[in-house]
């Protein structure tokens, strides 16, 4: 049995269809049930219903588990610092601690890349490369590694954290899905600086079976990273338009006047509480050169990304039908 957190969002969709394919029972964590109707679906699948601030009810689900894998967390270009660490660092403790309690075998920590922050723009990023953090979320993200792996070094926990990339694909509708699919199939075309950054996507399924490959093969203590091969901005857009047959022209900003637009839209949402079509905190993900290395996944776990012009036409044939939500996601 697998406790699983975070299986209703959009990782958790895919890995969730993953590990049922692999023979896996799962038990998963979700806030309310009623608001995931594809879950009624599954009848197979054991649903507990909380949150990560619970740390009685996560001993209570954990109770019974080899493995517990821990993809709950709040990820958002905007937002309150404390509201970060309350979900990604203090809720992942309160998984440790549940893990911990029961003695798992395997404990899987869905992290990030962004956890880099700012890169050198010379280097390749491979999982040694020190972390600096640059926003709420990304601190957050990086204190919650750093309670999994002082947990593995000084109480024994069986962990093994995984940093995925910038998520694209079916069902998603924020982040990299939102800047390089949803808004040029709907007219908005803009790119920084010519296109000349470097991003670092990773086809959800992908992130699935990486996730599923190191619950197999990944050796407690380490890090891997889950990716598909590193792209220009400006390729990327290439490859969309391409495989959309757009043809509207794209239009390319200045980095300062990115950053001052970004500035100017914060303003008014400190008046609206709502977040900004394009948050300042875009600017690590956005304005860097994100040399991401997956040769360590590839080698130790046999991941095997899917090429961006393959993830790119399956996400806009799925855009294009009209983002349907139901069914099992394939992987």
């Amino acid at each position: 049995m697998i406790f699983l957190t975070g299986g209703t969002g959009f990782l958790g969709r895919y890995l969730v269809a993953e590990l049922r394919r692999r023979g896996y029972p799962l038990r998963l964590l979700t806030r309310r049930a009623a608001d995931h109707p594809w879950l009624a679906a599954l009848p197979d699948l054991e649903i507990v219903e909380g949150d990560l601030a619970d740390g009685d009810l996560l001993r209570q689900a954990a109770q019974g588990c080899r493995f517990v894998i821990h993809a709950g967390g709040r990820f958002r270009f905007w937002g309150d610092e404390a509201a970060f660490m309350a979900t990604n660092a203090e809720g992942t403790r309160n998984v440790v601690e549940a893990a911990l309690a029961v003695g798992v075998e395997r404990f899987l920590h869905i992290s990030t890349i962004a956890v880099i922050g700012t890169p050198d723009p010379a280097q390749i990023i491979d999982e040694t490369y020190p972390p600096q953090p640059a926003d709420p979320y990304q601190r957050s993200k990086l204190q919650g590694e750093q309670i999994v792996l002082d947990a593995w070094r000084a109480r024994g926990l069986p962990a093994v954290v995984l940093r995925p990339g910038a998520f694209y694909g079916p069902l998603g509708e924020y982040g990299f899905n939102r800047l390089f699919f949803r808004d040029p199939l709907r007219g908005i075309a803009m790119q920084i600086s010519g296109g000349r950054y470097i991003i670092f996507p990773a086809y959800i399924a992908d992130v699935a079976q990486g996730i599923a490959l190191a619950l197999e093969r990944g050796q407690a203590g380490e890090i891997y990273h889950l990716c598909g091969g590193w792209i220009t901005h400006r390729e990327a857009f290439d490859i969309v338009y391409a495989e959309a047959g757009l043809w509207l022209p794209r239009l390319s900003f200045p980095g300062w006047a990115g950053v001052a637009f970004s500035r100017l839209l914060e303003a008014f949402s400190r008046l609206t509480g709502r977040e900004p079509f394009y948050p300042y905190n875009l600017k690590s993900y956005v304005y860097n050169y994100w040399r991401v290395s997956n040769a360590k996944a590839r080698r130790e776990l046999g991941f095997v990304p899917t090429d961006f012009c393959e993830g790119a036409r399956r996400t806009i044939r799925w855009y294009r039908a009209g983002c349907p939500e139901d069914g099992e996601p394939d992987v």
